[in-house]
C-alpha cells in the first residue's frame, strides 16, 4: 500500500514539477497541480513557500478535488484542511537555543550541527531535490541549499575547521550541474528554471587553496558545463541582441544578464506575483520573467532592477547587464583557464585567457559611470548607464578587475554614499525592498573588504569590518542570534520585502565567522 501511494505520489507530483535537465523547458507546476487550492493556501498560510515546500499525505489530484468539494461548505476552515493533508516544512534550527555562555564564535561553530542536513535520497512527495553528501541551510523558512548563499557559508565552516562540509557543499553543485546542467538557485524542483550568481569557480578556488591545485581540473567537467550554460547561445547572436543569459551589445561585446526559462509566476510567490503583474500595463508573462529573472540575481528585490526605482511592476533586469554577474563569469573564465593549463590543454588555456581578458576590459570600459564614480548596470538596449549606485560596485574590485584610478574613485564613492554607522547600506534608494537601504547584507560586506583590501584602501576595509562586526556583536549580545541582514543606519530590525526578517543564518554566520578571524582586535572587544 505504501508503495502504491508513494508511485501515485511521484506520477501526480514529481513528473509535473520537476524540469527536464535542460532547463529551456517550462513544466506544470505546483499552481496546475493543485487548482484553486494553491493560491488559497498561499493567502491562507503565514509564509506562502510553506506551500511549495509541504509534503501531500495523498495524491496532490485526490486533495483538490477534495477541496473544491468541500470548501463551501459552512465552516469550512482552510488552514485546518491544510494542516491536515500536508506535512508542513519546519523552520530550520527554529528551536536553537544558544548557551548563554558562548561567545559569537562558539555559538556559530555549533549551530552549524543545527543547520547541517545529511544526503537527501530524494522523496517522491517532496520539491526537496536529492544530494549526495551533507550540506549546510541558511535557516527560517529556508530548508534548502542556497547557491551563492553557500560561498559565503564556507567562509566559515573554513574557519570553524570543517572542510568536510565544503569539500560535499562543493561536491553537491558539481552534482547539480552533472544532472541539470548548471546549479539551480536551490536543491527545490521548483527553481530548476533558473541559477544564482555564479560562485561555484570562487568555491572551487577555495577549496583548492586547501586541498591543492588538482582540485582545479577535480572540478574541469563541472565548470565547463556552467561556463555553457551562461554562455548557451553566444556564438549565434546578432549585434544588439540577446538570447537567455547573454548580451551582444552593438559593437559586438559580448557580456551577460539574468534571465530565467519560465515566464509564469513563481511557485513559492505565486499569489504575491500575480499581484504584481495586475499593477503592470505590460503583459504579465514580460513581468513574469523579469521577476524570476531578478530572484535569479539574488537580489530579489532591489530598486537597481525597476525602471521608475521604486515599484516592483516597473521590473526590467533583462534589460540590465550587470557588473556583479560579469565580474563572477570572469572569475569562472580565468579558473577555466587555469584548470585547463593544469590539465595539459594550451589551446584551450588560451582561448579561456583571451575571453578573461576581454571581459575585463568590457567591465573596466562599459560598466564603468565616471561622473557616478563607481561600476553600475548596463541599461544595454538604450546603451547607457543605470546611474544609480548600489553594492554591486565592489565586485570588479573583489576579483582583481577594476583599474587603479577606478578602485581609488569606488572607494571614495563607497565612503561618501554608501558607507553608514553599522556598514554598508546595500544603495542609496529606500524603496521599501530589501536589496536597498538601509539594509546591509553580509556577502556584500565582505566583498567590499576584500576588494578594498586588494587595492590598498585598508583603511576604509577596516572602518567596514569594524562596524559590520560590532553591530552583528551586539545584535547576539542583545537576542543571542545572528539574523539575515541589519539595519546599518541605526538600531531598528532589518526588514522589507516579501516575507519577515530571518533568523539564522547561513551567511551572516560565515562572514562574521570569517571576519572575526581576520579581525580578532574587534571580536574580542565588548
Amino acid at each position: 500500500m505504501i508503495r502504491r501511494l508513494r508511485r501515485s505520489l511521484l506520477a501526480a507530483v514529481l513528473c509535473a514539477c520537476v524540469a527536464p535537465a535542460a532547463a529551456q523547458q517550462c513544466v506544470a507546476g505546483f499552481p496546475e497541480i493543485y487548482g484553486d487550492l494553491f493560491a488559497d493556501a498561499q493567502r491562507a498560510l503565514p509564509d506562502a513557500k510553506a506551500m511549495v515546500d509541504a509534503i501531500p499525505a495523498a495524491a496532490p489530484a485526490a486533495i483538490a478535488a477534495e477541496y473544491a468539494q468541500r470548501r463551501d461548505e459552512p465552516g469550512f476552515d482552510l488552514p485546518y484542511f491544510i494542516a491536515q493533508r500536508f506535512e508542513l516544512p519546519a523552520q530550520a534550527a527554529g528551536g536553537y537555543r544558544t548557551d548563554p555562555r558562548h561567545d559569537a564564535s562558539t555559538h556559530i561553530d555549533r549551530l552549524w550541527r543545527e543547520l547541517e542536513r545529511p544526503p537527501t535520497d530524494g522523496d517522491a512527495r517532496s520539491s526537496l531535490l536529492q544530494l549526495p553528501h551533507p550540506y549546510i541551510v541558511p535557516g527560517g523558512r529556508y530548508g534548502e541549499i542556497y547557491y551563492w548563499d553557500s560561498y559565503f557559508t564556507m567562509l566559515g565552516l573554513v574557519e570553524s575547521d570543517r572542510l568536510d562540509l565544503v569539500r560535499g557543499m562543493v561536491a553537491n553543485f558539481a552534482d547539480m550541474i552533472d544532472r541539470y546542467g548548471h546549479v539551480p538557485n536551490g536543491n527545490r524542483t521548483y527553481y530548476l528554471s533558473r541559477s544564482q550568481p555564479p560562485f561555484f569557480a570562487a568555491m572551487v578556488q577555495l577549496l583548492a587553496a586547501h586541498d591543492g591545485r588538482d582540485v582545479l581540473t577535480d572540478y574541469l567537467p563541472q565548470l565547463a558545463r556552467e561556463y555553457a550554460f551562461w554562455m548557451d547561445g553566444a556564438d549565434a547572436l546578432a549585434p544588439g541582441s540577446a538570447y537567455r543569459r547573454v548580451v551582444r551589445l552593438a559593437d559586438g561585446t559580448v557580456l551577460n544578464r539574468y534571465w530565467d526559462d519560465c515566464d509564469t509566476p513563481r511557485d513559492e510567490s505565486h499569489v504575491m506575483d500575480v499581484d504584481t503583474a495586475a499593477r503592470s500595463t505590460r503583459p504579465p508573462a514580460e513581468v513574469y520573467r523579469n521577476l524570476r529573472a531578478g530572484a535569479e540575481s539574488g537580489w530579489d528585490f532591489s530598486s537597481r532592477w525597476l525602471a521608475d526605482g521604486r515599484s516592483l511592476h516597473t521590473i526590467r533586469t533583462i534589460e540590465i547587464v550587470p557588473p556583479d554577474l560579469n565580474s563572477l563569469l570572469h572569475r569562472l573564465e580565468s579558473t577555466l583557464a587555469e584548470a585547463y593549463a593544469l590539465a595539459g590543454d594550451p589551446a584551450r588555456a588560451a582561448d579561456l585567457r583571451t575571453r578573461t581578458d576581454a571581459r575585463a576590459e568590457a567591465i573596466r570600459r562599459l560598466l564603468w559611470d565616471e561622473a557616478a564614480g563607481a561600476f553600475v548596470d548596463l541599461l544595454w538596449r538604450e546603451g547607457r548607464p543605470s546611474g544609480q549606485l548600489t553594492l554591486a560596485t565592489v565586485y570588479p574590485l573583489y576579483f582583481g578587475i577594476a583599474d587603479p584610478p577606478q578602485a581609488a574613485r569606488v572607494a571614495a564613492t563607497v565612503r561618501a554614499q554608501l558607507l553608514q554607522r553599522h556598514g554598508l547600506a546595500t544603495s542609496t534608494v529606500r524603496s521599501g525592498e530589501q536589496w536597498d537601504m538601509p539594509n546591509g547584507w553580509a556577502p556584500l560586506q565582505w566583498l567590499a573588504i576584500g576588494g578594498f583590501e586588494g587595492y590598498g584602501e585598508q583603511a576604509l576595509a577596516n572602518d567596514i569590518a569594524h562596524r559590520w562586526i560590532r553591530r552583528n556583536l551586539e545584535v547576539f549580545r542583545a537576542e543571542r542570534k545572528l539574523v539575515e541582514k541589519y539595519d546599518v543606519t541605526g538600531d531598528a530590525a532589518a526588514g522589507g520585502g516579501e516575507y519577515p526578517l530571518q533568523d539564522g543564518f547561513g551567511w551572516t554566520n560565515g562572514v562574521l565567522r570569517a571576519l572575526m578571524a581576520r579581525y580578532p582586535d574587534v571580536a574580542g572587544a565588548r
